[in-house]
């Protein structure tokens, strides 16, 4: 059976898949679940383009590293074939250990545990179904091998997982702020010192993904509907736990249930895994369109708001929001919903705070200069743009279910 096929992506065209073992990870059940997980969770709510999955991300940026790779040999840059099949395989997987709807419940389904930690759990019992074979590929993806800049193209501010995240999303979403020279930056690609760094000349290219990156943060990551739509459903699965904490008779399909009653500290076992890797969006979803008919009130009102499209109103601003104008929208929430009390009100008026940190000054983007030096992309840029979007920004905000 030929296994190298050709897959055709509406981003890139066609993506050839670079080794059998790539082929054999991606039949799995495990990553096939990833067709199920929706890249940016309830963004379509917002942007009704923005329905591609983990899926589509795993395989452009699979197909990017094959093309950094290629680069850098060709610059002289010594690779082995172990190596190289061992950088995809540990791109390929990097997003294994999403759960539904992506970040958004990430901190309600387990919280504590970061799908990193996830995924290379799973890797490495995927290690041991495929005989050791992984064995390279995890020491990569933990920053164990000596040639760290392996690492860097998978995890790092300008790796291939941020490349294609910022192009896909764009072109799903049709935000077009977005859209960086991908090719331009690949080509440009270098190493120096083991490290990955960039040739001077792309250096605009780069300012470009580092100000398009900032850009999709505010316009699709943290939009304001977004963030309302988020917290519906972070409440949603809230109230399921409380419930359920209190033996509420709650239909709830058994692998959500798990879930739903996981307490702290979360045993990190087999039965865990084996749960994780059978709940996707569609459990969620199944979930939520059944409990609007749920007899509390609360759980009922939340979940036809997200299935009908009733988001919360939400205002957000560069500083706190006076406690008047809080109380104030609680009160009219208690004024205007009927059989909402003060025990429950903060399930629908809720505050919290955004960040946006375009460029981090730890593990800078490096660039190679003509005279062989490597300079800080924030001190080798002529943008003053770039040094300012290290800085942090906080924004707050105020959703209101009325």
């Amino acid at each position: 059976m030929n296994k190298l096929k050709i897959i055709n992506d509406p981003v890139y065209g066609f993506i050839t898949i670079p080794y059998e073992i790539i082929f054999d990870l991606m039949e799995h059940p495990w990553f096939q679940r990833l067709r199920r997980i929706n890249q940016l969770g309830l963004t379509h709510l917002v942007y009704p383009g923005a329905i591609h999955t983990r899926f589509h991300h795993a395989l452009g940026a699979l197909h990017l590293m094959t093309k950094a790779l290629d680069t850098l040999e060709q610059k002289g840059v010594e690779l082995t074939a172990e190596e190289k099949e061992a950088t995809c395989i540990a791109i390929l997987l990097h997003d294994i250990g999403h759960g539904p709807f992506s970040h958004v419940l990430e901190n309600t389904i387990l919280p504590d545990i970061h799908h990193e930690t996830i995924s290379l759990e799973l890797m490495q019992l995927l290690n041991k179904e495929f005989k050791g074979r992984l064995n390279l590929a995890i020491e990569i993806f933990i920053d164990n091998y000596p040639k760290k800049f392996l690492h860097q193209l998978i995890s790092s501010q300008l790796d291939m997982d941020r490349l294609d995240y910022l192009t896909r999303d764009s072109f799903y979403t049709g935000v077009s702020e977005g859209i960086v020279g991908i090719d331009r930056i690949i080509s440009m690609l270098a190493v120096k010192d083991n490290e990955l760094v960039v040739e001077e000349k792309g250096i605009y290219s780069i300012e470009k993904f580092i100000i398009a990156r900032r850009l999709m943060y505010w316009q699709v990551y943290l939009h304001k509907t977004t963030l309302a739509a988020d917290t519906l459903i972070t409440n949603i699965m809230r109230r399921a736990k409380e419930l359920l904490a209190i033996n509420y008779p709650l239909n709830t399909t058994d692998n959500l249930l798990y879930f739903l009653k996981l307490k702290s500290p979360i045993a990190v076992d087999s039965l865990l895994f084996e749960k994780f890797n059978k709940i996707d969006d569609s459990d969620l979803i199944l979930n939520i369109k059944q409990w609007q008919e749920c007899d509390d009130f609360v759980l009922s009102k939340l979940c036809k708001s997200l299935i009908n499209r009733k988001l919360p109103k939400i205002s957000i601003q560069n500083k706190p929001f006076d406690k008047s104008l809080i109380e104030e929208r609680k009160s009219n929430a208690l004024a205007n919903i009927k059989d909402l009390n003060n025990s429950t009100i903060g399930y629908f008026v809720n505050t919290g705070t955004v960040k946006n940190e375009a460029y981090k000054t730890k593990g800078t983007i490096k660039i190679l200069t003509k005279q062989g030096e490597l300079k800080d992309l924030a001190k080798a840029s002529d943008n003053y743009n770039i040094a300012s979007l290290t800085e942090t920004v906080t924004k707050y905000y105020l959703s209101f279910l009325g």
